[in-house]
């Protein structure tokens, strides 16, 4: 009847997965840039047990337009990135300037 059970021995020992400060701040110069071209509106920051995402919204209550995730497998040295337009993958990289660099090949919205 007296077990002393050890709290954080019993729980599942996750390693947190999030965007450093620096992947972070290009994310967010691209947003603001669109934002103020009037492209997008709302961003979303999701982190899971193995992966960190950025969701890119044109209206709050939308599907995301564009995704960027940050992966890193076991046995990898650097993390994977990949930009996700709904389900399809349209890049992948261990560098996150070169998933950003879609956006600069990306189709634009041109209003006169």
């Amino acid at each position: 009847m007296e077990n002393l059970i050890r709290l954080p021995s019993t729980r599942k020992s996750v390693r947190h997965f999030f965007f450093t400060r620096h992947e972070l701040g290009q994310l967010l110069s691209l947003y603001a840039s669109r934002v103020a071209a009037g492209e997008w509106r709302d961003y979303a920051l999701d982190r899971h047990d193995d992966m960190a995402v950025f969701s890119i919204f044109r209206h709050t209550h939308e599907r995301p337009l564009y995704s960027v995730s940050k992966t890193q497998r076991r046995g990898q040295k650097r993390p994977t990135f990949a930009l996700f337009a709904g389900q399809k993958r349209l890049k992948s990289s261990t560098s996150l300037l070169d998933v950003l660099a879609v956006f600069e090949k990306l189709p634009r919205l041109v209003q006169s």
